[in-house]
């Protein structure tokens, strides 16, 4: 079985359904079995979002609750067959994609990403299609099978859109801001533009600030927003150190705010100090830094 990571309280925030409902949902449907913590508190899954996301939709829709967990099976049934077409379909048109992107075709580009916001939603668009293609451009240019110039048009085209995405989620008046900006010295800003893009995607309200700022100048943003939580990019092993110190100067200015320390930097050896800082780099790993600090 899955572990559990998630309150109730996180489920709420991610779902839009409130504790006393989740409870009633489990008790009078059986939707639901979250596991319990040795505090005998409710945990849940990546899986029980997922169908909660889907029940509250039908929900929203007309369906009675009953009438939605009736469904619930036989939605579940196709769930797994749809998922592996839809997958293979993502596949053909991110690859067809970055073909146009490496032939510097805009318009053609362009049209493919247009064609794939008709056939899907915004968030399937930007979370299984594009932003994957910003990592796989950024890999490639890292190897060194594509020049700067293509992971620059490239960037730019797709960061874009992901940005004009990003902007359009609304934003919970309840939950704390959040500034993003990329450590000192770190220009690219692929990773940090795709834990935004999920940090919206909940609900928050982003100050992006993209890449490295002028010495000093990120504390002039955090005296004037006054976020609960900061987030540092790092992609380069060599800035590291001077982007985890950047986190223990802005925890010693400001003890109160949550700083996080993400990015391919951060896949390999951390100072045990510096441990508290690193939020990860799969989305459940995101979720579950972010829930236990709310």
């Amino acid at each position: 079985m899955t572990e559990g990571k998630y309150n109730i309280k996180a489920v709420s925030t991610l779902t839009g359904i409130q504790p006393g409902t989740l409870r009633a949902w489990e008790r009078r449907y059986a939707i639901l079995e979250p596991v319990r913590n040795e505090a005998g508190h409710r945990l849940y899954t990546e899986e029980h979002i997922r169908k909660l996301k889907w029940l509250s939709e039908k929900v929203q829709q007309g369906f009675t609750i009953s009438q939605a967990a009736a469904l619930l099976d036989q939605h579940e049934d196709t769930h797994t067959s749809l998922q592996h077409v839809e997958a293979s379909q993502h596949e053909a048109l991110s690859e067809e994609l970055l073909q146009a992107l490496l032939r510097f075709d805009e318009v053609k580009a362009q049209e493919l990403i247009n064609k794939a916001f008709a056939l899907y939603t915004i968030d399937n668009v930007t979370i299984n299609i594009l932003a994957p293609l910003l990592v796989r451009i950024g890999t490639l240019w890292e190897e060194g099978k594509i020049t700067t110039a293509h992971e620059h048009f490239a960037t730019s085209i797709l960061r874009a859109r992901i940005g004009m995405v990003m902007h359009s989620f609304p934003h919970n008046g309840v939950l704390p801001k959040v500034v993003a900006v990329c450590g000192p010295d770190e220009w690219h800003e692929v990773g940090l533009l795709i834990f935004t893009l999920f940090v919206r995607r909940l609900g928050y309200e982003v100050v992006y600030l993209g890449a490295s700022l002028k010495e000093g100048d990120i504390f002039t943003v955090l005296q004037t927003v006054k976020p609960r939580f900061v987030f540092l990019s790092c992609t380069l092993r060599q800035n590291l150190e001077p982007t985890l110190q950047l986190a223990e100067d802005i925890k010693e200015t400001y003890p109160d705010m949550h700083i996080g320390v993400g990015g391919t930097a951060t896949a390999g050896p951390i100072p045990e100090h510096a441990g508290q800082y690193i939020v990860g780099t799969t989305q459940s790993e995101w979720s579950e830094w972010m829930n236990s600090r709310l």
